[in-house]
């Protein structure tokens, strides 16, 4: 789900994007709320000329509103504090009055009528709705914005624990399989050191912060397969197809690893003859896909709980958002875990660089 720097969660929160459809759409559907309220209470409930005419002025509002904040959100996001929203809500109290002066010269000069008093009780009154209005809007943003930091903070501390939590039978298997080789082939002894060690590196979180790549990853398994292969020896076959994807695709680190080592742990090592792990890779248009495959056995191993799987369903769901789908389970004779990821658009990584 990439685990950035965060901050502390008492820092003040961004602001919305107001060039994004949801915004506008929050400020049509207050605007058009607030136009109705104040039809109901004028009382005149036969008028719906007026009525669909204020529907149309309120939403040209909203659109001229989103359109000035988006061109100025770059320089309100400099401002230090609260200051943003503060100015925000400063914007639209001129955007309102222009806006209302404008349509009342136009109702007066096409002699509409539709508007009643004068020119400055007009304005008045829309420039006080839209303080009230505005101010609660801004509020609203920024409560969303501060719960959506805190269960971001959350989240990404639990995504920590589980990334740092490595197996011990793991451990003790590599280390009883060093010792075994030191006295029968000291270089093959050293290389899984060096492998152990960098395996714990990523695992213990000792690289650069953020993302890695699909090819430092894989370049991770194979140190992984390489100890089980010694392990193992000729019971553990490995068929790679990853040659269709991306190698700089942006990768959380040790995300593939905890379900190889799944698929050796409960595909190949209870099985006397051993077996075959896939690594199987494609690209889609909008999506990669990538598949680990092993041989089901007759009886499951035990000792399973579940955990690496669910740790990797969490963070693909933190990182890639609800686009990306993990889907595990039985397929002809074997298990399958398949991993849709999407590939991120300029927009998409600049949100989630935002968060680091």
């Amino acid at each position: 789900m990439h685990l950035p720097d965060f901050g502390t969660v008492d820092e003040p929160s961004p602001l919305p994007d107001f060039c994004s459809l949801p915004v506008l759409f929050t400020l049509l559907v207050t605007g058009a709320l607030a136009a109705t309220v104040v039809w109901l209470a004028a009382g005149d409930h036969r008028d719906f000329s007026g009525y669909s005419v204020g529907i149309l002025f309120v939403s040209w509002l909203a659109l001229a509103i989103v359109v000035v904040l988006c061109l100025l959100r770059p320089w309100l996001r400099c401002l230090p504090g609260h200051l943003p929203y503060l100015a925000a809500w400063l914007l639209v109290m001129p955007i309102v009055g222009v806006a209302s002066w404008v349509a009342h010269g136009l109702d007066g000069a096409l002699h509409m009528n539709l508007v009643s008093g004068g020119t400055v009780a007009f304005v008045r009154d829309n420039v006080l709705i839209a303080a009230l209005l505005g101010a609660a809007i801004l509020r609203y943003f920024y409560v969303a914005a501060q719960w959506r930091l805190r269960l971001a903070a959350v989240t990404r501390a639990q995504v920590e624990a589980l990334q740092a939590r490595i197996r011990p039978h793991f451990l003790f298997n590599s280390m009883n399989t060093v010792a075994a080789l030191i006295p029968l082939d000291p270089v093959a002894a050293e290389r899984t050191v060096e492998d152990l060690a960098e395996l714990f590196r990523a695992a213990l979180g000792q690289h650069e912060q953020g993302d890695g790549t699909l090819d430092e990853e894989l370049a991770l398994l194979d140190r992984y397969l390489a100890i089980e292969q010694l392990r193992l020896g000729e019971r553990l076959r490995v068929e790679r197809l990853l040659d269709d994807l991306p190698r700089d695709f942006p990768l959380p680190r040790l995300l593939l690893q905890p379900l190889v080592e799944n698929a050796v742990r409960h595909g190949i090592q209870p099985l006397r003859e051993g077996g075959v792990v896939s690594l199987r890779g494609t690209r889609e248009s909008d999506a990669i896909v990538i598949e680990i495959a092993n041989p089901l056995p007759a009886s499951p191993a035990r000792g399973g709980n579940g955990h690496g799987l669910d740790s990797v369903r969490r963070r693909v769901a933190f990182r890639y958002g609800p686009r990306a789908i993990v889907q595990a389970g039985p397929r002809n004779e074997r298990y399958v875990v398949s991993l849709r990821l999407p590939l991120l658009d300029k927009g998409d990584r600049d949100a989630r660089t935002d968060r680091r």
